[in-house]
């Protein structure tokens, strides 16, 4: 199957138990179900077209179960290039067709014929030279790389125009293909990991065999390197660097230009012994100054040296619809290794694929948590700490930096750390009633477990005397029950009782509740820890709404309306 996990999608109930079928054959793929017409889901979403192309961009294999007609029309505007797109296939709803559209060098008929296999059906494989030779030559197994493809393209033509073929080099999964093999053959095969333009009738596939190894602090420039040691460039399978220098950027851009992952290990010796160590093989070595090369038998598996770069990445789910989830913190829960959080949230972020490990915490635990996170990433995982809302707003991103202003181990600063985003419930809440914060607002916790109710008093006194519309989080628990009281009373002190307020509840989760009343009606018995409280500001106004309820806003303008 392609090496990114797919996507299952399905528009109707009907196609869930043949999705349920294929996903047994794919266990980490999701089904991604229509809004309010599929239930039982892992992922759902609003609109088909955006999903499918959304997917097709990040380059997630798809699996539609659909007709053929709708996916080739939905995708149709971002066709570009073949040789740059993922697997995508169409399914009938009930299995029993199984046709491969796009993606045949990424794969597409390999995963056909999985999938035709778990339904117990024929795939409709159209593509020439797979049913002739029974592979697709011009997409060799993971560990090889194909040179030209254009080249190849007029290879694989005189093959199936009659020509035979010589195979120069180890080609293993080529051994159960038809081909028409000739020791004498004008066209060849030629697997080698050796630089030089490929012959006029070469079909080069390069084993991705070579490893470049930097010593500390060291820069070069890796296309001279491999052409100094006359090795191709396809066949570079990784860079290897010193832990020391796992912060620079310039690697990882090098890296990223070459398309190739970079790992790292620690300094142990001299540069032949530490590449020795690093790579656990036999291989042939060679160095050179501040840098050394690596040449193995068999393609090399980066994921076995050394180890990546670990990444932290602080996330904030929003108010909990999934629709209200930034992509970005979709895309970081997607690859991540481990999730780590109050088990609540933990639980909002799923489904989990079945390799992700889920570390689920009590909700005041927050430095052992970002700690533990520290520890993990270091270890070169991938990992995701999550918050409700965003994760800036009385939320872990300040927990986790705080851990890592405290620490002197390098290796926790040498994490890609990155906060990301979301939606907080005060926006939410706010959203949902129309504009209550539209103009200059203040974010308070009345919370006293992290700092003095002398504090929030003085905060919340100057804060309305200012008269900034408020947003309250942490209004009131079972251990907090008089603080709401007192501060909504140090509010009075500067605001009419007619002053609009919104109670959300729960907004953006099952069961949402919002409440539009005033300040001279508000008692702490409407509230409880799950209320979200927007007070307003001498200007917010409230009128009704056509379908029932109320807008309320607070003008963009401050004394004299604009004309």
């Amino acid at each position: 199957m392609a090496a990114k996990t797919p996507a299952i999608v399905i528009l109707g109930p009907g196609s869930l138990a043949t999705a349920r079928r294929i996903q047994q054959r794919y266990p980490e793929a999701l089904i991604h179900g229509l809004a309010g017409r599929v239930e039982g889901v892992d992922r759902q979403y609003l609109e088909f077209g955006t999903t499918l192309r959304e997917l097709y961009q990040q380059d997630t294999p798809i699996i539609a179960l659909c007709a053929a007609g709708i996916v080739i029309r939905t995708l149709a505007p971002l066709l570009l290039e073949k040789g740059v797109e993922p697997p995508v296939l169409a399914v009938a709803e009930d299995g029993s067709a199984v046709v491969p559209l796009l993606g045949g060098l990424g794969g597409v008929n390999v995963m056909a014929r999985e999938i035709a296999a778990a339904l117990q059906v024929a795939p409709a494989i159209t593509t020439s030279g797979e049913l002739r030779f029974g592979t697709c030559l011009l997409n060799p197994p993971s560990g090889y790389s194909l040179g030209d493809l254009e080249q190849g393209k007029r290879f694989v033509s005189d093959l199936l125009a009659g020509e035979s073929v010589r195979i120069e080099g180890a080609a293993p999964w080529l051994d159960q293909a038809q081909l028409p093999e000739d020791e004498q053959a004008r066209l060849a095969i030629r697997i080698d990991s050796a630089a030089g333009k490929p012959a006029a009738d070469e079909l080069r596939i390069y084993p991705r065999n070579v490893l470049v190894a930097l010593s500390a602090g060291a820069s070069a420039d890796i296309g001279a390197i491999l052409e100094q040691a006359s090795l191709a460039p396809q066949s570079l399978a990784c860079l290897l660097a010193a832990d020391s220098d796992m912060a620079r950027a310039e690697l990882h851009e090098t890296a990223s230009a070459l398309g190739v992952p970079l790992r790292f290990a620690a300094a142990n010796g001299n540069l032949e012994t530490w590449l020795s160590d690093a790579l656990g093989q036999p291989a042939s070595l060679q160095v050179m100054g501040s840098h050394a090369i690596a040449l193995t038998a068999q393609p090399l598996d980066p994921q076995q040296i050394g180890r990546a770069r670990g990444r932290l990445a602080v996330i904030g789910l929003g108010p909990g619809a999934a629709e209200l989830m930034v992509p970005a913190v979709r895309a970081e829960l997607d690859r991540a290794t481990d999730v780590l959080g109050y088990e609540t949230y933990v639980r909002m972020a799923g489904p989990f694929r079945a390799d992700q490990v889920q570390h689920c915490t009590d909700n005041r635990e927050e430095m052992q948590r970002a700690r533990h996170a520290f520890e993990l990433a270091a270890e070169g995982r991938s990992v995701v700490v999550v918050s409700s809302g965003d994760p800036g707003v009385f939320a872990m991103a300040a927990a986790v930096l705080e851990a890592l202003h405290e620490s002197t181990d390098a290796h926790w600063h040498n994490v890609d750390l990155q906060i990301l985003p979301g939606v907080s419930a005060s926006l939410a809440t706010a959203a949902q009633a129309g504009a209550p914060l539209g103009h200059d607002f203040c974010v308070m916790s009345l919370s006293d477990n992290l700092k003095p109710w002398s504090i929030i008093e003085k905060r919340l006194a100057l804060a309305a005397e200012a008269d900034l519309a408020l947003a309250f989080y942490n209004p009131i628990s079972r251990s907090r029950p008089w603080q709401l009281g007192r501060a909504l009373e140090i509010v009075g002190q500067h605001r009419t009782a007619q002053t609009p307020v919104v109670l959300g509840r729960d907004i953006g989760r099952p069961g949402q509740t919002l409440r539009v009343t005033t300040l001279g009606a508000l008692t702490p018995d409407q509230v409880d820890m799950r209320t979200m409280v927007l007070i307003g500001s001498s200007t917010t106004c409230v009128f009704p709404r056509a379908q029932g309820g109320d807008w309320v806003y607070t003008p963009r303008w401050y004394g004299n309306k604009p004309l």
